[in-house]
């Protein structure tokens, strides 16, 4: 039997989205009225069909419920945690990598406090929250000693909660995860999916804390190995549903929870383009969407 996702596409924008939205033309993406949409691609395996909201009653009984569930949870309104605003878009995470080693600004804040005066710098500048990292992800780097991560970013994390501002934290550690959110954090991102460290699952469990599932293929190690697929954008859609299903039968109930395809974490150029130009696809989820690039 094929399985079938839904991918929609043909957008529009402002005023014009609302009178589309109106007049039963478009439906809104994620309950936002300023953004819709009145087509869907519907892809299998072997092939893809691109059709009109209009014509979704015309699809064979079996389809035609899945797609109006997948339609469901695009355009349901998402509700707000994290201090994300889900009314409007984008939503704007800013990265501070305290570590000496990560790919983009490994070295440059990871002394005294000009750790914490770029998160301040990055919060004024319009970044609903700052994701705090103390041990770098990157290509062939290698995983540190907790204590290690700990001392690069418990003084900042102390000052930001002085502060009042919101922190997402960057880790793949139980230990560093309770200690974070004793000292706040409003959002645990977690690049090796939740499968690092098999402790991480009871402490989301446990402290109900939204949180982001990230893919990767492989680890950090290995992942930039010729990275291969058989369809990269439908089996990392496969991924995130494991990933939810794993988190449902673990006792996870609620749904703060961001999806991040993992731009870069065991993809070529060509996967990362393909992700980036058919990101809608990941809406059918029902989650919100994560692009770190």
């Amino acid at each position: 039997m094929n399985k079938y996702y839904t991918r929609v596409c043909n957008f529009y924008y402002g005023n014009y989205a609302r009178s589309l939205i109106k007049n039963n033309k478009s439906l809104p993406l994620s309950g936002n009225l300023d953004i819709s949409f009145d087509h869907v691609e519907i892809l299998s395996r072997k092939k893809k069909k691109l059709i009109h909201i209009s014509n979704i009653n015309k699809l064979p009984p079996n389809l035609k419920k899945k797609i109006k569930k997948d339609l469901k949870n695009i355009s349901k309104k998402k509700k707000n945690f994290s201090n994300f605003n889900f009314n409007k878009l984008p939503n704007i995470v800013g990265i501070l990598n305290l570590t000496p080693d990560s790919f983009s600004d490994g070295g440059k804040y990871n002394i005294k406090n000009l750790g914490y005066y770029h998160a301040i710098s990055l919060y004024n500048s319009g970044s609903d929250i700052i994701d705090v990292g103390g041990e770098s992800t990157r290509p062939l780097s290698k995983k540190i000693n907790s204590n290690v991560e700990w001392e690069r970013i418990k003084t900042t994390l102390k000052k930001l909660k002085k502060k009042k501002i919101p922190v997402s934290l960057d880790t793949r550690k139980s230990l560093i995860m309770k200690k974070g959110i004793n000292l706040g954090v409003k959002l645990l991102n977690d690049v090796s999916g939740l499968k690092f460290d098999l402790q991480t699952i009871d402490v989301l469990k446990k402290n109900n804390i939204p949180f982001v599932i990230n893919h990767i293929q492989g680890d950090t190690l290995t992942m930039q190995k010729n990275p291969t697929y058989k369809n990269v954008l439908l089996d990392i859609y496969d991924y995130f549903e494991e990933r939810i299903k794993f988190i449902r039968l673990n006792g996870i109930k609620h749904n703060n929870i961001i999806i991040d395809p993992g731009i870069g974490f065991g993809k070529n150029l060509k996967h990362n383009i393909t992700l980036l130009s058919k990101i809608s696809l990941f809406h059918s989820l029902g989650f919100p969407v994560l692009i770190g690039i």
